[in-house]
């Protein structure tokens, strides 16, 4: 036990929020998007490394959707908003982003919120919040695992993988993490390893 015990303690997981950019809505929307990159050897993730970008507004969709589902924890909150936010100030934006990789860091650490598939769809795809609910709730034709393993395969950018794409040809909606793959049925579950636990909007 001592051993197992010693081994649980050497997992670590190591998320940083950082790379603000703007991002053009339309002709009169703008909004900043952040860097999320995770790096763990926890066998919770389905992937060590990843790297996707999130807007402030996801974040909101990720707590509201935890808090539902793990409604006797109190989460940590996010950054405040505030009528006042300026995307054009770099004292605001940096302010932000550190807010939230203080709540991503607070959520990493409990173990039950670590068992929701929301979470790990939310820091390894690129899956938009409407996907990742229907892929958790079994409504599309790939697991939440499958998503996970296809974002990471799509975003390797080698010379010698983008020749054989270019050769190939035959990948549909490459660049779309939320196109059928005729992959097996959702999982609700992305434990891997995890022992499974009970289980607005703003630019």
């Amino acid at each position: 036990m001592e051993r197992l015990s010693e081994h649980r303690n050497e997992e670590f997981v190591t998320v940083l929020v950082r790379d603000p950019r703007t991002q053009k809505e339309d002709s009169w929307h703008s909004y900043i998007d952040y860097e999320i990159f995770i790096h763990t050897n926890s066998m919770c993730f389905t992937r060590k490394t990843s790297c996707v970008r999130r807007r402030f507004r996801e974040f909101v969709w990720l707590r509201q959707r935890l808090q539902s589902n793990a409604v006797l924890i109190q989460l940590p909150e996010l950054p405040s908003k505030t009528p006042f936010f300026n995307m054009n100030n770099p004292h605001h934006v940096d302010h932000r982003r550190q807010g939230l990789q203080e709540f991503l860091e607070k959520i990493l650490q409990n173990a039950l919120l670590l068992s929701d598939s929301r979470l790990h769809l939310f820091l390894q795809t690129q899956l938009s919040p409407e996907d990742m609910e229907a892929c958790v709730c079994g409504q599309t034709k790939y697991s939440v695992a499958d998503a996970i393993q296809k974002f990471a395969s799509l975003n390797r950018r080698f010379p010698i993988e983008d020749e054989e794409r270019k050769k190939g040809g035959n990948d549909a909606d490459s660049d779309s993490e939320s196109s059928s793959s005729g992959l097996g049925p959702s999982d609700d579950s992305i434990s891997c390893g995890c022992k499974a636990s009970l289980a607005s909007e703003e630019s």
